[in-house]
């Protein structure tokens, strides 16, 4: 059974492309997880009249990442086996990638399948804050030994998961999907790149160099999190007296948290 994940919040622009890209895939069911939207997101997913997508209703914002976590905890009670997470404006022409992302679980034994959004032979101009963070993940997954990937990372671009790493690590996690990574390489699962995809393909709109900012911060310091985690060491998201805090204040934890105990 193959799943995908949705994070949803003000995504009425966009929601209903993205569901029905999934809908004309081999996907058992779409877990739209539909948060603090005050747009009409959630009226327009309720219309679909598909009866695999499935929304999880949250009437407050549970911030950047863990409706990944909330997603994947009801996935793993329907015994998924292969898990997509898509964000929800990603309008771009992503079919062929997610089909292939799954195929590395279902057919590879991948239990990570992630997206090269900046393939080797495809030259993609950078900003110097995009090169700095690519120049981040190739680093980390340098020290993990899993340089083969490059800059690939969960935090960019849709990805897919296996059901052993859904048992194998805690869901909270998925939260932060840098430290995911860490504990995969930890377990040993096995990680991979699942499709290439150029950043600029995968049609997520352009909200503006204050997002981008928050993004940036949040990013290296769920980096800064995922190396203390793998090295066993005080886990923290500060560098040079400087706290990267990004959008990781307003992740609802202790909503997740109590999500995750009900549905043991």
């Amino acid at each position: 059974m193959i799943c995908a994940v949705i994070p949803v919040q003000n995504e009425a622009k966009n929601i209903a492309s993205v569901i029905s890209t999934l809908l004309l895939l081999p996907v058992n069911i779409v877990l739209p997880v539909i948060n603090g939207s005050t747009d009409g997101s959630g009226e327009i997913i309720a219309r679909c009249l598909s009866d695999r997508v499935r929304p999880i209703w949250f009437k407050e914002s549970l911030g950047i990442d863990v409706p990944r976590a909330v997603g994947a905890a009801h996935a793993r009670e329907l015994g998924v086996k292969t898990l997509l997470f898509v964000d929800g404006d990603m309008v771009g022409d992503i079919g062929k990638a997610l089909l292939a992302l799954s195929e590395a679980i279902e057919a590879g034994g991948a239990d990570m399948a992630l997206t090269d959004c900046y393939p080797a032979d495809e030259f993609v101009p950078l900003s110097t804050q995009a090169l700095q963070l690519c120049q981040i993940r190739e680093l980390f997954n340098r020290a993990v030994g899993l340089g083969y990937l490059r800059a690939a990372s969960p935090a960019h671009g849709p990805h897919a998961v296996s059901r052993r790493l859904l048992d194998r690590l805690p869901l909270r996690e998925l939260a932060v999907p840098p430290v995911t990574l860490a504990m995969a390489a930890q377990a040993g699962l096995k990680v991979v790149i699942g499709a290439q995809m150029p950043h600029c393909t995968l049609g997520s709109p352009d909200k503006g160099e204050e997002h981008a900012r928050h993004i940036r911060h949040t990013i290296v310091g769920d980096y800064l999190e995922a190396f203390g985690v793998y090295r066993n060491t005080t886990r923290s998201r500060s560098l040079n007296g400087i706290v990267f805090d990004g959008y990781n204040h307003i992740r609802q934890f202790k909503v997740l948290d109590e999500y995750l105990k009900n549905s043991k």
